[in-house]
């Protein structure tokens, strides 16, 4: 039996765009993405903290240091600039290999979606 586990999660970062005119995925500052170990393209639910919403797509790598959380394609009619959200990746792990795992958290500055120390 596989269960399906936290693997990792950006916690609270701040929308800088909501892109209505692009083809779907979340872009997302490629330092966060490598901080929290989420591959490019990867599976990624989006939580918005301010009002919400939740939803599921893939991530995109955004320029490095940007700072950049972009919700893009038919998300963008659910979350805006400024709100806060809550990205998380999942993987499939066996009973055994969970007993001992621990998902990698990050927790970036609310105001600049940078890394913190």
């Amino acid at each position: 039996m596989l269960l399906q586990l936290l693997k990792s999660k950006i916690h609270r970062v701040k929308v800088t765009r909501a892109n209505l005119n692009y083809i779907g995925s979340i872009t997302i500052d490629k330092d966060l993405m490598d901080a929290a170990g989420i591959c490019d393209w990867e599976k990624v639910s989006v939580v918005n903290v301010t009002n919400g919403n939740r939803v599921e797509t893939y991530a995109i790598p955004g320029e490095r240091s940007s700072g950049k959380i972009e919700l893009n394609g038919a998300a963008a009619h659910l979350f805006a600039e400024g709100d806060i959200v809550i990205i998380m990746a999942y993987a499939l792990l066996t009973a055994e290999e969970a007993a001992s795992f621990k998902p990698m958290v990050v927790f970036p500055d609310t105001a600049t979606n940078s890394i913190v120390g």
